[in-house]
């Protein structure tokens, strides 16, 4: 089978299918095409959802994720991917094998979302050795400050940003702050916590912000920038997003393409 080349990075999205295309692979999509990156996407849930509102995740059969993912590798080498919405900790860690055997440099980054935004939680006991296990094969993680919580409880954000660099590169959001920021924290190994803030306007609130955020780094590391300047713009892209319009729904910037 003959591999596929494009000019522009090809990356791949392992997560859920939002109808309202809020969040999930959608929005994912709509996020890497507007970073002049093309997007690949394997599907691990069919929300039942609007906008508003989430009834449940009809989880696809984890045999059917992977040979979507086998036959993608058969012509695609992806040195760029993320993982959103995943089942259960047992997938996500057949998923990373998968994808480190199929390229062992591969940067990966997981958005654990543990909650979706109509408060349904998909993930609420965390294993702490399967936790480490995970985060030890991934490039960055980008939790919000109510996931960093169900992953670590009962310790102060930084505290767990630090313990958990150990393994990986960490991102905490701070949209979920009770101040007039959003501040964001990137936690290295030996390095000093690097914050990305913006100032939060009322009355501006979006679904999947975080599948926004995490997939517009994903497209500036796949476009070859450092992890600093990609979470920068990043953030910058998901201000944006967010302050498209006033309505639950924003719009992608295409036309900065």
């Amino acid at each position: 089978m003959q591999e596929i080349t494009l000019e522009m990075p090809i990356v791949l999205t392992i997560a859920g299918f939002d109808p309202s295309a809020c969040a999930g692979v959608l929005a994912d999509i709509k996020t890497l095409e507007a970073h002049n990156v093309y997007g690949m996407a394997v599907c691990t849930a069919n929300t039942i959802q609007n906008v508003q509102e989430f009834e449940t995740p009809n989880w696809q059969k984890s045999e059917e994720i992977i040979t979507q993912l086998n036959i993608l590798f058969k012509q695609i080498r992806f040195d760029f991917v993320k993982i959103g919405l995943i089942e259960n900790f047992s997938l996500l860690t057949i998923i990373l094998g998968k994808l480190i055997a199929h390229n062992k440099d591969i940067k990966i980054i997981w958005d654990p979302i543990c909650k979706a935004s109509a408060a349904f939680e998909f993930h609420n006991r965390i294993d702490k050795k399967q936790l480490e296990e995970v985060c030890s094969k991934i490039y960055l993680l980008t939790p919000n400050m109510e996931e960093i919580a169900v992953l670590v409880p009962d310790r102060e954000p930084e505290i767990v940003g630090n313990y958990l660099s150990r393994f990986c590169n960490v991102l905490i959001k701070g949209g979920h702050s009770k101040d007039g920021t959003a501040t964001d924290t990137l936690y290295q190994e030996g390095k000093m916590p690097h914050q990305f803030k913006v100032n939060k306007r009322s009355n501006f609130s979006k679904r999947g912000t975080g599948c926004v955020l995490s997939s517009a780094i994903l497209a500036n590391l796949a476009n070859g920038l450092e992890l600093i300047q990609a979470c920068e713009k990043a953030k910058t892209y998901t201000q944006n997003y967010i302050t498209s319009n006033s309505s639950e729904i924003g719009f992608h910037e295409y036309a900065n393409r």
